[in-house]
């Protein structure tokens, strides 16, 4: 096949000209051009193909052209077409500094955005709500062995407290203990204090703007060779959620020809149901940047875990692998060229015009693709006294920086839902455990809270907290005043990754995709917590076949300002490690496929039950006339 060459290069040069840069190798040019006031707003240009100037010397290895772009400050997390950003790379040199680019921009945009969130709440009316997070399961023991928690939310003003108690996994436990996030907005930035009632202790750092001076001496930002090499070593996954696929309808109650919309009562409120359907969760998996080794070996991991799990639980595979055995393939020059097999020229690739059909810049891709379908259920209420995009989004946002369960929670929720506020919430984490939100005891109307007046009459829902609220206790030793330190969202992933040594097996791995990972559009890798938790359903498997189960105890906290108490373990497993060495999944696999014909029975039971109410009412119309 023969491809014709666009005339209109010079063009397509003025429309380009860092992107050209880039494309030519011109180490002196891409530098006299980020020099340029003008030219440097170019720098997150987007070119035919949906690469920046970064992607593309990425794409094409041009360290040196890549190392100009980070240096200023070029946005290493935008994506390409394919739905990947500047880490896919196959080269060491430039893993360690994209991933050093990216951990800094990403530590700046937390510490930045804090006095703006601040900011946009601080003239909306003052609340206190509580979010109760609940595992459900209907696999024998999943739902006890997995942890639960209510998060206490207090706001006034530009100030904000966080109350909370799952603190993190050690061992085969989980921790709790007693810990607050306090924010307090000022005019000129902000301060956060993380209050360790167990210790006695608060760690205190002021928001301030990070220059770039500053935030290239975030040392400890800097990735370790260890996890240069685990980035080369692996696969490059990415999970993205097709939103264009879901619609949100209303939940139906009643018999077959005789139902209506169903509506609950949710903590004293009026909700309407609504089930999402079509939530369908798309994975690449790239593996062209490793060894003929490595390769063979992920193909062994993947082969090993498949399991009937995949097909009872809506695991769909598809192959959208490049290989050398289609026809366009066989015609690449990638000896001679790696990163430009096709030999595509300049004027090919900046034309939108142009079809490059399957040929592409870049090492041959191998992508893997595949998908997984889930629902979610909703109860919204129209008339809740908290705006979700101006009281509860801006909390939700702040406390994402510093805990993984919201970011996952606030991602969920900014999807476009239904008229209403989400007072329940019950989505899939994984292929048999639902996560169930819950806001209650609004303006502590339900229950009493130490600082918290709760004023409600016909005409007004309203509390006032006192100051007092986001202070903390006398006799607290303050430490780090005034000082950049690393976010408690980085210390809970660390005690995940632990956890994930402790406790991963073959079956855990990018395969099994939580929704919460497709909604953040990151890879398993990035997103450690719920790996835990997969793992646990794994255990209660195994533990219902022994006739010793021990008993999981939770740890709840009062509703005073500030409790103090001693740090508490919820027990979420306790086998021998020796007894693990032999799991007999056949059994457990038989087991998951009888539960789940038995509740299908169940639901054709009742079905075959409404369709004989339905036929005798039919009846009894025709003959009463």
């Amino acid at each position: 096949m023969e491809y014709s060459v666009p005339s209109n290069i010079e063009s397509l040069r003025q429309k380009y000209p860092l992107h050209f840069a880039v494309w030519e190798n011109d180490v002196k040019l891409v530098a006299d051009l980020l020099n340029d006031d003008h030219t440097k707003l170019l720098l997150e240009q987007k070119d035919p193909r949906g690469r920046t100037p970064l992607m593309l010397a990425v794409t094409l290895g041009f360290v040196e052209c890549a190392k100009l772009l980070l240096s200023t400050n070029a946005n290493v997390n935008i994506e390409d077409s394919y739905g990947f950003n500047a880490v896919s790379s196959s080269q060491s040199e430039l893993v360690e500094r994209v991933l050093e680019r990216r951990d800094v921009q990403r530590y700046t945009n937390r510490v930045d955005g804090i006095p703006n969130l601040l900011s946009k709440i601080r003239d909306t009316p003052d609340f206190y709500v509580e979010m109760k997070w609940e595992f459900t399961s209907w696999v024998p023991l999943v739902s006890r062995m997995c942890p639960s928690d209510t998060y206490k939310i207090y706001k006034s003003g530009a100030n904000v407290r966080i109350d909370t108690t799952l603190l993190g996994f050690d061992h085969s436990n989980w921790q709790r203990g007693s810990r607050s996030f306090i924010f307090k907005g000022q005019d000129n930035g902000a301060v956060f204090m993380e209050v360790d009632h167990d210790l006695q202790q608060v760690h205190t750092d002021t928001m301030k703007v990070v220059s770039s001076e500053i935030s290239d001496s975030l040392g400890f930002l800097r990735p370790s060779q260890e996890i240069v090499k685990t980035r080369l070593s692996t696969p490059t996954t990415v999970t993205y959620i097709d939103t264009d696929k879901i619609n949100f309808e209303r939940s139906k109650t009643g018999f077959i020809g005789f139902r209506n919309d169903r509506s609950e009562n949710v903590n004293g409120y009026n909700c309407k149901v609504f089930t999402a359907n079509n939530v369908e969760v798309v994975t690449k998996t790239r593996t062209e940047h490793l060894s003929n080794e490595e390769k063979a070996k992920y193909k062994e991991e993947v082969a090993s875990r498949l399991t009937p799990f995949h097909s009872l639980f809506g695991m769909v595979e598809v192959e959208d692998k490049c290989s050398l055995d289609d026809e366009d393939l066989l015609k690449a020059n990638s000896e001679t060229n790696v990163f430009n097999p096709f030999n595509i020229t300049a004027a090919q690739y900046f034309d939108s015009t142009f079809e490059l059909e399957k040929r592409d810049i870049g090492k041959l891709r191998e992508i893997t693709t595949k998908l997984q379908r889930f629902k979610a259920n909703l109860w919204l209420c129209e008339d809740y006294p908290l705006s979700l995009p101006e009281q509860v989004l801006p909390i939700v946002d702040l406390m994402a920086i510093s805990s993984s369960h919201f970011a996952k929670l606030r991602d969920f929720i900014t999807l476009q839902l239904p008229t209403g506020f989400p007072v329940k919430i019950e989505i899939p984490l994984f292929h048999v455990l639902n996560a169930r939100i819950t806001f209650g005891n609004i303006f502590s109307f339900d229950e009493d809270v130490l600082g918290v007046t709760a004023i409600k009459d016909d005409t007004v829902a309203a509390c006032v907290l006192e100051d007092s609220c986001f202070e903390p206790p006398h006799g607290y030793r303050f430490l780090g005043n005034d000082e950049l330190r690393q976010w408690n969202y980085e210390e809970e992933d660390e005690l995940m990754q632990m956890a994930m040594r402790q406790y991963m097996l073959p079956e855990n791995s990018e395969d099994q995709v939580t929704l919460w990972e497709a909604l953040r559009n990151q890879p398993e890798a990035d997103l450690q917590s719920e790996t835990i938790i997969d793992r646990a359903i794994q255990e209660s498997l195994q533990e219902y076949n022994r006739p010793h189960s021990q008993e999981v105890t939770e740890t709840t906290v009062n509703s005073s300002s500030f409790p103090v108490s001693n740090i508490q373990s919820n027990q979420c497993a306790n086998e021998d490690t020796s007894e693990q060495t032999s799991v007999d999944w056949n059994y457990e696999i038989q087991l998951a496929i009888r539960l789940s014909e038995q509740q299908k029975e169940a639901e054709d039971k009742q079905r075959q039950k409404d369709d004989e109410i339905l036929e005798q009412v039919l009846k009894l119309s025709l003959t009463e006339k």
